[in-house]
């Protein structure tokens, strides 16, 4: 048993403070709202991000940060990628010493192109050593609802691993470890691009052979962009890489993939983030960032330049269709 603090409370941070409870560890749950986490603490419910899911006693919500981290040996951050810094910014005075740093923010920071590991290094001073991610297939509604799921935990140090990973571990969420911190990242933050397009796909009418195609060469992508920054190519078959990408690309409850068909049925802009109800679609912003880091290290990341040039550039769906279909024949 570890103290543990969330620091968001979205539809996955308040799933994972549900996780670790269940894990048998008490939890602190910051939310950015007093009002948010007033509702939460009284009504044992996030109406907002999570309705109908009843959260544990042993999760303690507070809109104090400073409250939220006293005596934590876990500080896990759930803000939204593009936020990291500023949020790192002010929590970084109350982080305890030793506390191991678990970011699952899935994205790379615009203009820096920094993974959200760097941020927190940069920002807080951690040592590597002390900074994990947790990735995997993991939407947020099925795990709250304890259907089966797994998830990886990366970290350089893999006693710290293991501590986050037995933290975690729960009949319904099986968590395994990994060192390789630069693959899960790369993973996390790239199949949001991917997902984008699949709901591209769907949003045009269509079907599984388009998705699968999809997948699989994003899969392609991802895999060729981890291995220019250092990443296993291992990692992007397992549940951080392939297992993460399936989920997304294919769920309705992924934020992205719903994104994506709404742009994909001629909405605008303005018009699918009103689909996604004001959650956040990482990969919206993160198509920029990715495109241009694969631009930086001379990787061919065709999928991903579409979404990029449908989100940023005002492309039409089915023009970035016909691009990629009309690209010049090569081998597998």
């Amino acid at each position: 048993m570890v103290n543990v603090a969330v620091l968001g409370a979205g539809s996955w941070g308040t799933t994972l403070a549900k996780v670790f409870a269940d894990g048998g560890n008490p939890v602190s749950l910051w939310a950015r709202r007093e009002e948010l986490a007033r509702t939460i603490q009284n009504t044992r419910e996030n109406p907002e991000y999570l309705p109908g899911i009843e959260l544990p006693a042993a999760i303690q919500a507070t809109s104090n940060a400073a409250e939220a981290l006293e005596n934590a040996a876990i500080a896990v951050f759930g803000v939204p990628s593009q936020t990291m810094r500023d949020n790192l910014t002010r929590w970084a005075p109350d982080l305890p010493g030793d506390a191991t740093l678990v970011s699952i923010s899935k994205g790379v920071e615009s203009g820096t192109h920094m993974r959200m590991s760097e941020i927190i290094a940069e920002v807080t001073g951690a040592e590597s050593e002390r900074i994990a991610v947790l990735s995997g297939p993991n939407l947020s509604r099925e795990v709250a609802e304890e259907q089966p799921a797994a998830t990886v935990i990366a970290c350089a140090d893999e006693n710290r691993a293991k501590l986050v990973q037995a933290a975690c571990a729960t009949t319904y969420l099986r968590p395994y470890t990994n060192t390789d911190v630069v693959g899960c990242e790369i993973g996390g933050a790239t199949k949001n691009v991917i997902a984008l397009a699949c709901g591209m796909a769907a949003g045009q009418g269509l079907g599984d052979n388009t998705l699968a195609t999809l997948i699989t060469r994003g899969l392609a992508e991802i895999t060729r962009l981890g291995a220019a920054l250092g990443a296993d190519a291992r990692t992007f078959a397992g549940l951080a890489g392939m297992g993460d990408l399936v989920a997304t690309c294919a769920s309705p409850l992924s934020r992205n993939r719903t994104f994506g068909a709404a742009l994909g049925e001629g909405a605008s802009m303005d018009e699918a983030r009103a689909a996604t109800k004001g959650q956040v679609a990482e990969g919206v912003v993160s198509s920029r960032s990715i495109f241009q880091l694969a631009e930086k290290h001379s990787v061919e990341m065709p999928i991903t330049q579409g979404v990029y040039s449908v989100c940023h550039e005002g492309m039409k769906v089915a023009d970035v269709i016909a691009a990629l279909m009309g690209r010049s024949k090569k081998a597998e």
